[in-house]
């Protein structure tokens, strides 16, 4: 059967990595029929906002989405449209899988952990105002039901993916009542899941631990704002945010997005590696419940990876448009 997905091709380099992987999956047969949304700065110039509604509408629709990276600005101009889709759809669980890829050069080797990133508080709640003149406040949301769903979440996906261990990431020693609530309901929830082993660390140990032992972690529950920081810095240790997948999760929808940036400075030079697009769209492949289509394309773009063909970003010298047609080559 035919499922529909919203496409958002999104700004920057988005509309030339996503190209590259509606090419591979159009020759993996991949049965989507596409409905395509505008979001970022083409719908800001047409219709005065980023994140219009008939892009809302097109989500709620098909209640799955392949998203491009969308640019924010920095300091000024309009929310980002990333916080705006995860608020607007209760979008509550970001998953990023961060795992080593044979051919691709790292430091660090045996690399397989999953962030699970709470998606929808915290100081990305974006609640702030100016006290006096020179002085700003943001407030920082922490809450019971969003802190207990997103572990339960993070135990429940443990348990299905043979995974052994959670590691709530916190700050629980300064922040005591906003971070201590976020570890005693990840207490709480631990005690359900007897099976896995659940511990705690705080996020800037946490960090120093991931540099020097990335291989000592399995899966890592962290609340917005670390989530962010922290799943950047362990796509670090596998060669960087190309390489890295991410989802966002909900009840009623799902959208599957690079989590890199828009890289204007290459944009329309046939230079972007769409890898980290494609890797997004496996993992959208197995929500919608097509396995042996996702494990295809997994198989095909590894393969890939591993005859050293690679982008610029990789050290190599393939186009965008040539890595699809290469990976397209070895779907067979």
């Amino acid at each position: 059967m035919t499922r529909a997905v919203t496409l958002i091709r999104g700004d920057g380099i988005g509309p030339e990595v996503s190209d590259a992987v509606l090419e591979i999956l159009a020759a993996a047969d991949v049965p989507i029929a596409w409905e395509e949304a505008v979001v970022g700065q083409a719908a800001e110039k047409r219709e005065g906002d980023p994140l219009p509604a008939s892009a809302l509408d097109a989500i709620r629709r098909t209640r799955v989405a392949l998203k491009g990276p969308v640019g924010t600005p920095i300091g000024k101009g309009f929310q980002s449209v990333n916080v705006r889709l995860r608020q607007a759809f209760t979008l509550y669980a970001n998953l990023r899988p961060v795992r080593n890829v044979e051919g691709v050069a790292s430091r660090f080797q045996g690399v397989d952990l999953v962030i699970v990133r709470e998606n929808t508080e915290s100081l990305y709640s974006g609640l702030e105002h100016t006290v006096v003149p020179g002085v700003v406040e943001s407030l920082k949301i922490i809450t019971e039901v969003a802190s207990t769903r997103i572990a339960r979440y993070a135990f429940e996906y443990a348990r299905a993916n043979g995974r052994r261990r959670v590691t709530a990431i916190h700050k629980a020693n300064i922040m005591k009542l906003s971070d201590g609530l976020f570890l005693d309901c990840f207490r709480r929830v631990a005690e359900d899941y007897p099976d896995i082993a659940a511990d705690d660390r705080i996020v800037d140990a946490a960090c120093m631990r991931l540099v020097m032992n990335p291989e000592s972690f399995d899966v890592l529950l962290l609340e917005n704002l670390y989530g962010d920081i922290v799943s950047d810095l362990a796509a670090g240790l596998v060669g960087g945010l190309g390489l890295v997948p991410g989802a966002n999760l909900g009840n009623d929808a799902a959208i599957f997005e690079a989590v890199h940036g828009t890289a204007p400075d290459i944009a329309g030079q046939n230079k972007a590696n769409p890898t980290a697009l494609l890797m997004s769209a496996i993992l959208m492949l197995r929500h919608l419940d097509l396995p042996a289509h996702a494990d295809r394309v997994e198989q095909a773009l590894f393969r890939t990876l591993r005859e050293g063909v690679k982008t610029p970003d990789l050290g190599g010298a393939t186009g965008t448009r040539e890595f699809a047609k290469e990976v397209v080559a070895r779907l067979a």
